[in-house]
Formats: C-alpha cells, sequence, structure tokens
C-alpha cells in the first residue's frame, strides 16, 4: 500500500483505558494499531494461513469445495453454490476496489468463482487470469489486513450483536483485547477472521456453532489469565466442530493445525 493507514478500534464500545496508548476524546477512548502492528498482524495471519508462501495465495484445499484466496484464504463460491460458511472474497474486492486498488476487469465482471471444481482451478495455476489474481493479492497485502480487521471492528459496533448486546460476551472480549498490546487484538480478530464470529446459525454442526461467540462463552468469566483462556476454550470448541462435523469431511486432518495456530495467539516472542 502507498500511504500509511492506521485503523482505529473505538474503545468506547468496551470502556478499555489502555495507559500510554490511548487518548481522550471527549467520554471515547480510542486505540490504534499503528502501521508496523498491522503489518505485524498481517505477517502472523499469511504465515497462519499460507506459511508465507506467495504461490498459496491462491488455493483450493483439498477437502473442500471452494477456492481460498489472499493472505486470509478468502472464500469464494461459483454461482449457485451454497455451503455452511460465510462467503468473504466478494466484500474483499469490494474493499479493494474503494482503496483505489487496479483490478483486472475479468475480476469485476464476475460476482462468482469461474472454476468449476479444484482440478480446473489447479491445472489453471499459471494462466494468465490465475497469474493476475495472484498479483493483485500479493500487492495488496497491507489492505487485506486491513480489511480483516474492519470486519472485526464493524462485528463488536453493531448494537444488535451479542458482542455490544450481553454484558458477559462485552466483559470476556474486553479482558482479551486488553492483553499485550497487540497479541490479544491479534487473536481475536484472528480467530474471527479463521472460523467466524458465531452468529451465524449455518455455520454449525448438529446444532452447535465454533466462532467467536461459542469461544468466548465457553471461556471463565473472571479468569487471571483470560489471553490463555481464550486459547484453551477455542481449542475446545475446535475439538468439538471435528466431532460432530460429517465423517466425509475428515476434519481431523486439520486439528492439529488449528491447534498450534490458536498457540500463536500467546506472547512468546518480541515485536519486530
Amino acid at each position: 500500500m502507498s500511504k500509511p493507514f492506521k485503523i482505529l478500534l473505538l474503545w468506547a464500545l468496551f470502556g478499555i483505558a489502555c495507559p500510554g496508548r490511548a487518548a481522550q476524546a471527549g467520554v471515547a477512548e480510542q486505540f490504534a494499531l499503528d502501521q508496523a502492528e498491522l503489518r505485524w498482524l498481517g505477517e502472523h495471519v499469511y504465515q497462519n494461513e499460507c506459511k508465507a508462501r506467495p504461490e498459496c495465495l491462491t488455493a483450493w484445499n483439498e477437502g473442500e469445495d471452494f477456492p481460498s484466496l489472499g493472505i486470509g484464504h478468502f472464500i469464494w463460491y461459483r454461482q449457485g453454490q451454497t455451503t455452511p460458511f460465510v462467503e468473504t472474497f466478494p466484500e474483499l474486492l469490494a474493499f479493494l476496489q474503494r482503496a483505489g486498488a487496479k483490478i483486472p476487469p475479468w475480476l469485476l465482471q464476475n460476482n462468482h468463482q469461474p472454476w468449476p471444481g479444484r482440478s480446473e482451478f489447479l491445472a489453471a495455476r499459471n494462466d494468465p487470469r490465475m497469474l493476475e489474481l495472484r498479483s493483485l493479492l500479493t500487492e495488496t497485502r497491507d489492505l487485506q489486513t486491513a480489511f480483516i480487521v474492519q470486519r472485526f471492528v464493524k462485528l463488536t459496533q453493531d448494537s444488535g450483536s451479542p458482542f455490544a448486546a450481553r454484558a458477559d460476551i462485552r466483559r470476556k472480549l474486553q479482558a482479551v483485547a486488553a492483553v499485550q498490546i497487540p497479541y490479544g487484538l491479534y487473536a481475536l480478530i484472528d480467530y474471527v477472521h479463521f472460523k467466524g464470529d458465531g452468529t451465524n446459525g449455518a455455520e454449525s454442526y448438529q446444532g452447535q456453532g465454533w466462532g467467536l461467540l461459542q469461544v468466548l462463552e465457553q471461556m471463565p468469566l473472571a479468569g487471571n489469565e483470560p489471553l490463555q483462556d481464550f486459547v484453551q476454550s477455542a481449542g475446545v470448541i475446535l475439538t468439538r466442530r471435528v466431532a460432530n462435523a460429517p465423517v466425509e469431511r475428515h476434519e481431523q486432518r486439520w486439528l492439529a493445525g488449528w491447534q498450534h495456530r490458536l498457540q500463536t495467539y500467546l506472547p512468546t516472542t518480541r515485536l519486530p
């Protein structure tokens, strides 16, 4: 991205005071992730999803019925497709366009992904359109991070969502967010991006979801180590998801990687 940017998280939602980092604005306190912290967050998401490999920016994972694109493996469906998972790539494209990114015309002309299946997608990995797509996703990594953060901010600002309306969920959310910035924020933002917010009833197996809401509900209300509690709770929820999943999806193969991703939420390394 050509110019510096900041994403402001409106801490009036939570009433969190962050000494040395928050500025008083009337009764509202604002907290900002600066450009270095946003890039750190984006690199962690990119590492989690792609092991920081550019070729993985255009991926179609074995066992899935859709491509996963960009640093966050944003889902893109073909026309008429329905699955329990939320499609995010068209929303990302609209965000990139508003931000001034140069979008290849064929992407703007297609509301749905054009490949019939995984074999066709993989066979096209070096076709001109795929190379254009991969180039776009390489050049807009900072904007993709901003998009991920924006989705989280919108979620927490929605007065009708349980993250704003339920006092117990707000209290747990604020406790995790305040832990060793930006680690707590990274955990919350990455998990929403990784497994959803948990408010879409369609994203469930046997009536049980696996998103941020379910993780926070599972957490103790007044634990002494909220980030560790969050990671432990997320592990329980993801293990439950695998147990509830249709047998033909073989989700057990992904659980170890999911659990490893959760461990990156803990502050074990120094920030740049």
